[in-house]
């Protein structure tokens, strides 16, 4: 679904790259996680995926098809839900489907849909301002659905939630994903959702990097948080944390 090529990058204002010839790739379907320190380009491996920022060598391929030939590849849902408060919960759904021409009737069967499978259908004449946090992140990601892309970025859309909606938000994104069959790509700060969640964690641990340890949870799906109790799950927790602590300490 998603491959980097030898990619490398440097914002005009640094004096020194921000990553080199980097090397990897996410399967069709699959849910990988990218976790590392704050300021280590998590993001910005969105933003160029995404074309808004330019590499300076190398190829981004989805579907083996370089981005820059593409429209409509990818989704990005960032971590604040960014609804417009005067739209009502249905138009925000819709949003995407308007800038794409989409038919009316269309636009109605599809968002009716959506707001079913994400439980909100009951909202959908309400505003942002009658939702709880986890309530507007479920109407985010479901606007993000309705992009019509088969790629999806998460930049850490639940950091801002309190712990319990988070946790609750963490087992009704694994339900969405096994639903709609997309591939996501999702970056955190937080090992334990990133183990939770993923199939693969790519580990970023130097500046500048020019690779991501790849590492494989050793569990299946369907998954429960007791899961996150079994012995190799706390060993991995805590080789991914050592990791971490050292990427920071560099």
């Amino acid at each position: 679904m998603l491959r980097f090529e030898n990619v490398s990058f440097r914002y005009a204002e640094d004096d020194f790259s921000m990553m080199e010839h980097l090397n990897f790739q996410v399967e069709d379907g699959e849910f990988a996680t990218i976790i590392g320190a704050s300021g280590c380009g998590k993001s910005t491996i969105f933003r160029l995926i995404n074309g808004l920022e330019k590499l300076q060598q190398g190829r981004i391929l989805v579907d083996e098809r370089p981005v820059q030939e593409l429209k409509n590849y990818s989704a990005f849902m960032p971590q604040k839900d960014l609804l417009f408060p005067w739209r009502t919960i249905e138009k925000n759904i819709c949003l995407p489907m308007e800038l794409a021409k989409t038919p009316k009737a269309e636009q109605e069967a599809k968002c009716k849909e959506v707001l079913e499978q994400v439980g909100l259908l009951a909202y959908a004449k309400k505003y942002p301002k009658d939702l709880s946090g986890g309530m507007k992140q479920r109407v985010a990601f479901a606007r993000t659905l309705l992009s019509g892309a088969d790629l999806l970025l998460l930049d850490e859309p639940f950091s801002a939630l309190d712990y319990l909606t988070r946790v609750d938000m963490q087992e009704w994104l694994l339900h969405q994903w096994e639903h709609y069959h997309k591939t996501i790509l999702f970056i955190t700060h937080d090992v334990e959702e990133a183990v939770f969640l993923s199939k693969t964690i790519f580990i970023i641990q130097d500046r500048p990097f020019s690779k991501m340890e790849r590492v494989e949870v050793p569990l299946p799906y369907p998954r429960n948080r007791e899961d996150l109790k079994r012995p190799e799950i706390v060993e991995l927790k805590e080789q991914l944390i050592e990791k971490l602590r050292r990427s920071v300490s560099l």
